[in-house]
């Protein structure tokens, strides 16, 4: 979507607002410099969201002219949680932070234990009273059983998953 930005008043809208805008003229459909001039508009570049750190959003903060001197989107990085006060309790911030935490590491350690489930699945036939299991493989198994007890769990990474005998 296509923003443009008033030279005279600094209003930013999109190329279809400043169509109806404009309603009684005859506009392109390719905008381009003669077009602007005659509207008293500049084009609002993309750049990039701003770099964000733990707990924190980039949002979108009007529009800013950059070291060309053209007009490009303005990002700000936010925290996403604050100290709120409900009913007369205040949570602080690092509680609402500790809290989305715990959310993040459920979700995290809910598809953690369908991966270990569908490893055992892959494995179960070794399982079977007629099927004699290598000891790699009572290991394997275990270690699958046991990776909940992990020092990263629920944030494993790939070498922290054991690795499946031949």
């Amino acid at each position: 979507m296509s923003e443009y930005r008033n030279r005279t008043t600094g209003v930013v809208k999109t190329q279809g607002q400043w169509r109806n805008e404009f309603a009684n003229m005859s506009l392109p459909r390719v905008w381009k410099a003669a077009t602007l001039d005659a509207l008293d508009l500049d084009p609002v570049l993309r750049s990039p969201a701003a770099t964000v750190g733990d707990y924190q959003v980039s949002v979108r903060d009007g529009v800013e002219q950059n070291a060309n001197g053209d007009w490009v989107e303005k990002y700000v990085a936010r925290d996403m949680f604050a100290d709120t006060t409900e009913d007369g309790v205040t949570t602080t911030k690092a509680e609402h932070e500790a809290a989305y935490q715990a959310t993040l590491d459920a979700a995290t350690a809910e598809r953690n234990r369908a991966t270990r489930d569908a490893k055992l699945a892959e494995t179960d036939f070794y399982a079977l009273s007629d099927v004699t299991m290598s000891a790699e493989m009572t290991t394997y198994r275990q270690a699958l059983r046991d990776i909940t007890s992990h020092a990263n769990w629920p944030n494993l990474e790939e070498a922290d998953w054991p690795t499946k005998p031949e």
